[in-house]
């Protein structure tokens, strides 16, 4: 067997302060749906979970009488509490309620439980036990069955895609309003979290992951709420803007992750005695140009059916040159980050900056490739058929592809040691 340094001691069965598992709820104007919620989530856990628990309802400045409904439901329920605050901002009620909390295992869910809560007990089993530091639920697993829209699915894969190759996310679904972390852990990284709003889950597993903290993932069961207030525009471009900012600070050196990964961080694996290491077994990627074809290929497939989901979805709102650079430049990014790491096997932040700084350049020559054929095709044709588009966009991806290829490995091939 192989061996972690710095194993995680498991959580007891029975602290001395009650609760194992903290539930927090947050709400901001729910009072329709709250005491179903609640009620359905209490039963679930009395019945399937084998450890003491607590449901935390975290009211965020609601102006209806969600408040009232809450306090009927602590008084009805055994093991509810309500937490009011007079702020508004769902990373602020779950950074309030578990900073609170004495429980040693934190959880969160969406008011709506739009993900099925038989995946409550395999999301913080591991953390209980010590195996890992965070679990979060994931609609975007082989696994996963979801149930939602198109536009609500286009835009999570994009955002995730995004988060892989701007920050370097190596975790698949940062958004689903289902999500676990240890207590110690909690103590340690919620202070660095300054998001207050919907971007909180993603800086908050972006810092665990850069801190070295193993996330666990589950796939769910998820159905989209068809009443959600979520506006989706702003939500958005407040995550933009978040991962500009945190960007920032990763790359000033801003936040004391050095020192977070030296007390939290899992160590590297290490050969048990007898046993003789593979030779060449730290080499992640064959340098020959073959295999490099074949994983640039399928980076490229995925990327350009990214593209074309993005381009489609957003073609009617914003038009088809504007729908074309802002799909261009969101898979470009994500491209590039994918192909350092499966084409090239580079790993680590060495260098990053340049082969980022390459990738633009190759999107440069990507944008004015598939912006000149649009051009030359709305000059000849004054309203083209979208298949003829898409045709036009997928021959001009095609070109780009190769130019990308070659500038790519011109700056990012490397030989083994």
């Amino acid at each position: 067997m192989t061996a972690l340094s710095g194993p995680r001691a498991a959580v007891q069965a029975r602290p001395a302060a009650g609760a194992v598992l903290d539930v927090v709820v947050p709400v901001h104007n729910e009072e329709a749906d709250l005491g179903p919620c609640v009620r359905r989530l209490h039963s679930h856990l009395s019945e399937h979970f084998p450890y003491p628990f607590r449901i935390t309802i975290a009211d965020n400045a609601s102006v209806d009488d969600t408040l009232t409904v809450a306090h009927g439901l602590a008084g009805e329920l055994p093991g509810v509490e309500v937490l009011h605050l007079d702020a508004k901002g769902r990373g602020r009620a779950l950074s309030a309620a578990w900073s609170a909390s004495s429980a040693p295992v934190l959880a969160y869910m969406d008011v709506d439980l739009s993900t099925d809560l038989a995946a409550l007990l395999p999301l913080v089993a591991p953390l209980i036990s010590g195996h890992s530091d965070l679990a979060i639920g994931t609609r975007l697993a082989r696994t996963s069955r979801v149930v939602r829209g198109a536009k609500r699915e286009v835009i999570s894969r994009a955002y995730n895609l995004l988060l892989r190759g701007a920050l370097a996310a190596r975790f698949s679904d940062a958004q689903c309003g289902f999500k676990a972390i240890r207590a110690d852990v909690a103590v340690e990284l919620l202070p660095l979290v300054r998001d207050t709003g919907w971007f909180f889950d993603t800086e908050l597993l972006v810092l665990a992951q850069r801190a070295g903290l193993r996330i666990h993932e589950v796939p769910v069961d998820w159905v989209d709420d068809p009443d959600s207030r979520v506006d989706i525009v702003a939500t958005a471009l407040a995550d933009l803007r978040g991962m500009g900012r945190l960007g920032r600070a990763l790359l000033t050196g801003a936040l004391p992750l050095t020192a977070l990964r030296a007390q939290w961080g899992r160590g590297p694996l290490t050969v048990p005695p007898g046993r003789v290491p593979v030779a060449g077994s730290t080499a992640r990627v064959p340098v020959g140009l073959p295999r490099q074809v074949a994983r640039f290929a399928a980076v490229g497939v995925a990327s350009t059916l990214a593209y074309l989901a993005l381009f489609v979805a957003t073609r009617g709102a914003l038009g088809a040159q504007p729908a074309n650079l802002l799909a261009l430049l969101l898979t470009a990014v994500a491209n590039t980050a994918a192909n350092r790491r499966l084409t090239f096997g580079i790993t680590g932040r060495r260098h990053v900056g340049r082969h980022h700084l390459q990738g633009l350049l190759a999107f440069g020559l990507g944008l004015a490739l598939t912006s000149g054929s649009l051009a030359v095709l709305h000059a000849v044709h004054h309203a083209p058929a979208r298949p003829v588009e898409l045709a036009v966009l997928v021959a001009a991806n095609l070109a780009a592809t190769v130019l990308r290829f070659v500038l790519l490995r011109l700056g990012m091939h490397h030989r083994r040691g």
